[in-house]
């Protein structure tokens, strides 16, 4: 199995997820007790925060993912895998700067949407994944459209991300919110929803809406899973 290399903290919640899931997803492919060979470098969130909330610094931002991604390179991991959606638009700077490839998580959102025949998206996250290029560039490579939320419903998203999510707090109200938000979305074109920062899945359920909702975790586990037991 090949040594997987996480870059987490951004947040702690997403990140304990990931590591649940990776694990739960090794047992069951490799029977046993099977655990996945790991190697995780946690960041520090309010640093990063503070750099590129705070300052607008998006080239101190990066660093500090670079810096971890050497960190991960330096301790043997084969590829590495980053429990945030919005920072993998750094991943074109950093690549050439280091030996192991990303996995990145809109590529294989994109393969996730395009196996199951959509052809539409909306797009929730902060604001970086809302408004940066970097995802819909990808899933338009597939052939895949992006709505993205109007200005009132990315300032929901972003703010109960910032506020709630990343602090473990998950409220009915918020919850409710956004499957209002989705169904606005739906009435605008979109045929499913990229839950499209790493918190999220732990607010909604495929339960609670109407049309597919792609979990990023859930597909970024399952990527770096079955990269990591390939030959």
């Amino acid at each position: 199995m090949k040594k997987i290399g996480m870059i987490g903290g951004l947040s702690w919640v997403s990140t304990a997820a990931y590591y649940r899931l990776i694990n739960e997803l090794t047992q069951k492919k490799l029977g046993g007790v099977s655990s996945a060979h790991l190697i995780l470098e946690s960041v520090n969130r309010q640093e990063y925060v503070e750099a590129v909330i705070d300052r607008g610094d998006e080239g101190a931002a990066c660093q500090i993912i670079l810096e971890a991604a050497r960190s991960i390179e330096r301790g043997g991991a084969e590829f590495i895998v980053i429990s945030c959606n919005d920072v993998h638009r750094f991943v074109p700077a950093i690549t050439p700067q280091i030996k192991i490839p990303f996995l990145h998580i809109a590529e294989a959102t994109a393969e996730a949407i395009t196996a199951a025949g959509i052809k539409s998206v909306a797009l929730l996250g902060v604001r970086k994944t809302m408004e940066e290029p970097f995802y819909p560039d990808i899933l338009k490579s597939h052939g895949i459209e992006t709505i993205i939320p109007d200005e009132a419903e990315k300032t929901t998203i972003h703010d109960s991300i910032y506020n709630e999510l990343v602090k473990n707090v998950f409220l009915d109200t918020t919850r409710a919110r956004y499957v209002e938000i989705i169904r606005a979305l739906q009435s605008r074109g979109a045929e499913g929803v990229i839950l499209g920062c790493t918190e999220i899945p732990l607010l909604l359920s495929d339960d609670d809406v109407d049309v597919p909702a792609f979990s990023t975790t859930d597909i970024h586990c399952r990527a770096a899973i079955a990269e990591a037991i390939s030959q």
